[in-house]
């Protein structure tokens, strides 16, 4: 059974930079697309970015663009988040999700998530 597990959260201060870690342990991985999606206090899981898991497109939230990098290596079965010029609204808790194939329209959770926090 594949386990996802995010790490590198923090706080840091606005304009400040974090990079998330997420691993892939156990099972047979060849996901269609890996994402990062984020929840703030009180509010929906939200779609930050995500890539291709062959092929390595990538695509970002518009709030992102620009600032945020995601990428991946297969082989180690690992995701990245770049996160720079971080500012107060990207604070929340960030998780790693699996979209299994092109058909399935969802992305698949499992991990704790990690804390982000932007704050001076």
């Amino acid at each position: 059974q594949v386990q996802l597990a995010e790490f590198g959260g923090g706080l840091v201060q606005p304009g400040g930079s974090l990079r998330l870690s997420c691993v892939v342990s156990g099972g047979t991985f060849t996901p269609w697309r890996m994402g990062w999606f984020r929840q703030a206090p009180g509010k929906d899981r939200q779609y930050v970015a995500s890539i291709t898991w062959i092929g390595g497109s990538t695509y970002y939230d518009d709030l992102v663009k620009g600032r945020f990098t995601i990428s991946k290596d297969n082989a180690k079965r690992m995701l990245w988040l770049q996160m720079n010029n971080l500012r107060p609204d990207d604070t929340g808790v960030y998780y790693c999700g699996q979209r299994p194939s092109i058909e399935v329209n969802e992305f698949h959770f499992g991990g704790p998530g990690t804390q982000v926090t932007v704050s001076s």
